[in-house]
C-alpha cells in the first residue's frame, strides 16, 4: 500500500513534528513532575544527547523518546513507503540513543529514558524517576 499523501505533503507533515515542547511527550512529563511537586529540572541544556530534562544537582538526565522516532519495539509502525530510508533512520536514532546513554553513565550521570506510550501510566513513570533519584551511588 502506498502513502495516501504526496511525497511533498509527507515531508511537510514530518517536518512539523517538533523536538522541543512536544505536547504528547515532553509536556506530558512536565505535568507529571508538577503534579508530584518535582522541582530542580532544567530543560534543553546544551549537553551530550540534548536531554529533555536535566537535574544538575542529582546528575540525572531524562529523555522522553517518541515511539516512532526512537523505534519503540511495541508501537513502531514504519511507513510503507521508502522502507529502507526509514529503517536506516530509526536504526541510527537507536544507536545514537545507546551511545548517549552509555556516555552519560560513564561520565557519572544517571539516565532515565521514558517511552512516549509509558506517559499514560503516571504512577509508574514517577516511581521510576524516584527510584533513580534516590538510588545509592
Amino acid at each position: 500500500m502506498s502513502d495516501s499523501v504526496t511525497t511533498e505533503k509527507r515531508s511537510q507533515i514530518m517536518a512539523a513534528v517538533r523536538s522541543k515542547g512536544n505536547k504528547a511527550t515532553e509536556m506530558s512529563l512536565v505535568k507529571i513532575f508538577r503534579r508530584h511537586g518535582v522541582k530542580g529540572w532544567r530543560r534543553h541544556l546544551p549537553m551530550l544527547g540534548c536531554p529533555d530534562f536535566v537535574f544538575r544537582q542529582d546528575r540525572i538526565a531524562v529523555f522522553v523518546d517518541g515511539c516512532f522516532w526512537h523505534g519503540c519495539p511495541k508501537h513502531l509502525r514504519p511507513p510503507k513507503g521508502n522502507r529502507q530510508y526509514w529503517r536506516h533512520k530509526i536504526e541510527r536514532n537507536r544507536k545514537r540513543d545507546l551511545f548517549v546513554t552509555r556516555s552519560l553513565r560513564r561520565a557519572g550521570w544517571r539516565v532515565l529514558r521514558v517511552w512516549e506510550h509509558e506517559l499514560t501510566n503516571e504512577s509508574r513513570v514517577f516511581a521510576r524517576f524516584l527510584k533513580l533519584r534516590f538510588q545509592c551511588d
